[in-house]
Parts: structure tokens; sequence; C-alpha cells
């Protein structure tokens, strides 16, 4: 599967079926996803895949699969959230424990970022992050996001701190 965007240690791809082990060991960790609405059950996962599979066949962004490049192994999600406004789209990412604090989350996102710039139309790209997690809004922050303010998200049932990003 060729990757749509590369570092020296990362690829981005449009996840399928395969992935769907491997993404079990993020979207499907309890402690991965605690603060962000809660583990995805096996049964539901193919269908979270699929639907991000059509977002890139339809716009050209999705939530993309991340690949370690030497390993070949999905470590993590990383990309854009569907909305509303075609001009403003939402950064999301996570990765499998393992992975943490090795700085995977700021390659990839940078990567994704490259992908939106790319993309004619979008003007601003935004994220948010739980509040007890530092090393989330220190990405943010690497990745040039400014904060904006605390706003409450139905998803998580929480305020969270939200950033912005002007995409030129």
């Amino acid at each position: 599967m060729k990757a749509l965007a590369e570092s020296e240690r990362l690829g981005l791809v449009v996840m399928n079926e395969q992935h769907i082990e491997g993404a079990m060991q993020f979207w499907g960790d309890p402690e991965v996803m605690a603060a962000s609405g809660g583990a995805t059950d096996r049964e539901t996962l193919p269908l979270v895949i699929n639907a991000y599979r059509k977002c890139f066949e339809t716009t050209g962004l999705t939530v993309f699969g991340v690949i370690e490049r030497h390993s070949g192994q999905l470590v993590g999600a990383c990309g854009f959230n569907p909305g509303e406004d075609e001009e403003k789209i939402e950064l999301i990412y996570h990765f499998a424990v393992a992975f943490w604090g090795k700085g995977y989350a700021t390659e990839a996102g940078a990567l994704a970022l490259n992908l939106a710039r790319q993309k004619a139309g979008i003007a601003t790209v935004y994220a948010s992050a739980d509040p007890a997690n530092e090393s989330s809004k220190r990405v943010l922050e690497k990745l040039g996001f400014h904060f904006i303010d605390h706003r409450w998200f139905d998803d998580t049932q929480q305020e969270e701190p939200y950033y912005e990003l002007p995409i030129e």
C-alpha cells in the first residue's frame, strides 16, 4: 500500500479492512480513548474504517492510518474528521500506548497538515485536547496551533482547550 505522505519514520495511508487488528491497539484501547469518548468495539471498527475511507474518496482528506515505515506496522491514526464546514476541519490523532513519547503524533500531524495545505478551500484546522493531557497540548503547539479558548465538547462531555491553525 502506497503512503500518501511520508517522513523518514512514518507514512500516512487510507485504512482498509487489513488495518482492523492494528487499529484495535489504539481505537479499541480504553486507555488511549479515555478522553475521546471511549474505546471502539471490534464489531464497530470496520464501520469506522469504512467511513473514513469513504470520506477520503469524497473529500480527499480523512483520518489516515499511521504506518511505521521500518516495521510496516500500523501505530496510530492521524488526520481530519469530516465536519459541516468544508473550510474548517478538525485534526485528530490517536496512537497505541507502545508508541507514545516517540514524537510520532507531531510527525504524523505535520504530514497531515501538509496534505491539508494542498487541498483547495481549507482555511482553518482546529483541534482540542483533554485538559489533563499535557503531551497532546504540546503536540498542537509544536505544529503551530494557537490556543483560542476553552470550549465544551459533547462527544467527550467536558470543556477542553481549543486551538486553531490558519492554512495558508
